[in-house]
């Protein structure tokens, strides 16, 4: 079966493309998730993340925004001592931080999901890519996004982590034009 060659690597890559990447999401608990997952991806490889996810789910109580905008000062440290854990001690801290602006837009736009899908009229983005190199690592649209995301508040949302993430909820589908799964 032709798929994307980024997820030739191992079983968890290839289930992840398979199963996820590219596919629209509408549901905001998950739409959180892949917004923590995108942005603790920072610096390092989403096979890593990808290892974690099972324990950062444990451990941020299953990425629920409503509970982990209260966490202390003492629960983000512990945190920064949970070896399910990215241990960086500001993407730790951007957990709460981004956790309150998401309820915020939530109050705003009624769900996360009306605010993102709005960028683009609620129409995914299906673009045309031939080779793995061809796709870009951000976009006007990302530029954009990120730029408002900042100004809510938001932490570890730029341009290139905003584009990664579109591509993650399928808003943005860049699956190469050979793959079985565009």
């Amino acid at each position: 079966m032709c798929r994307c060659s980024w997820a030739e690597n191992n079983a968890l890559m290839r289930a992840y493309h398979d199963t996820e990447w590219g596919k629209p999401v509408y549901d905001d608990r998950h739409l959180f998730e892949l917004l923590i997952l995108e942005g603790k991806q920072a610096g390092l490889s989403w096979q890593i993340i990808l290892n974690r996810r099972q324990g950062l789910r444990e451990a941020l109580d299953n990425f629920n925004w409503k509970i982990i905008q209260y966490y202390t000062d003492d629960t983000l440290e512990k945190l920064r001592h949970d070896e399910r854990l990215i241990k960086h001690k500001l993407k730790i801290k951007a957990l709460r931080e981004n956790a309150i602006a998401f309820e915020q837009v939530c109050i705003e736009y009624g769900t996360f999901c009306q605010y993102i899908w709005s960028f683009v009229d609620n129409q995914p983005i299906v673009n045309h890519w031939e080779h793995i190199g061809e796709v870009p690592v951000n976009s006007e649209l990302s530029d954009k996004i990120s730029r408002d995301l900042k100004k809510r508040g938001f932490k570890f949302v730029g341009s290139t982590i905003i584009y990664s993430y579109l591509q993650a909820i399928g808003i943005i589908n860049d699956h190469l034009d050979h793959c079985a799964f565009k």
